[in-house]
């Protein structure tokens, strides 16, 4: 009787059919340390693209409302006002625009709501910890019928700083009398001669 001939593949399948299917430790180690390695590099980032992220979405809120306040100012022909407000209803004479802002159409008492005066947009505060403050001790902007910022120094500039205070998250919105605004980075100067700080 000649004996049974079988191919590789099944003598190989045969030799290790008792050993268990799995990683080895080392196998699991070397693992975990590459995934270690590869968060080590990756929450840093995270992180930056989260600040990112929340700083210019906390100067663009305040940066599109005013757009929105001088064209509706134009449009209508009347003055129109954005105002530090911390209740959403009225203006608060403060500089810190963390606490919100109300975008409103302000035909009567100028830099005040008052009674019979439309909302036009009304911002919530900050979440976070961050701050929002005004030089010149602007606490309103409004925009008269031409487009123009009235009732305010020339070169305002609203500067926001993250809550660690680290001066590379630091951004600026200047606004000058003829209406027109600029975000801008810290340590950059706008052309009324004013450095964010």
């Amino acid at each position: 009787m000649q004996p049974r001939m079988t191919n590789p593949a099944e003598h190989a399948y045969r030799i290790n059919i008792g050993r268990a299917l799995g990683f080895t430790m080392i196998e699991m180690l070397m693992t975990i340390a590459i995934a270690a390695i590869l968060m080590g590099l990756a929450i840093p980032s995270f992180r930056y693209i989260t600040n990112a992220n929340r700083i210019a979405s906390e100067l663009n809120g305040l940066l599109g409302d005013l757009q929105l306040a001088r064209v509706e100012a134009i449009k209508e022909g009347r003055t129109v006002t954005v105002c530090q407000s911390s209740d959403g209803l009225n203006c608060t004479n403060s500089t810190d625009w963390k606490s919100g802002w109300i975008v409103f159409s302000d035909p009567i008492n100028v830099g005040f709501y008052d009674a019979g005066e439309t909302y036009i947009r009304k911002q919530k505060p900050f979440t976070g910890s961050d701050t929002f403050v005004a030089s010149n001790n602007v606490w309103a902007i409004t925009f008269n019928r031409e487009g123009y910022a009235v009732g305010m120094a020339n070169g305002t500039l609203l500067t926001l700083h993250d809550s660690t205070g680290n001066i590379a998250w630091t951004r600026c919105l200047s606004i000058n009398l003829s209406g027109q605004m600029t975000s801008q980075l810290q340590g950059v100067t706008d052309p009324n001669g004013v450095t964010c700080t």
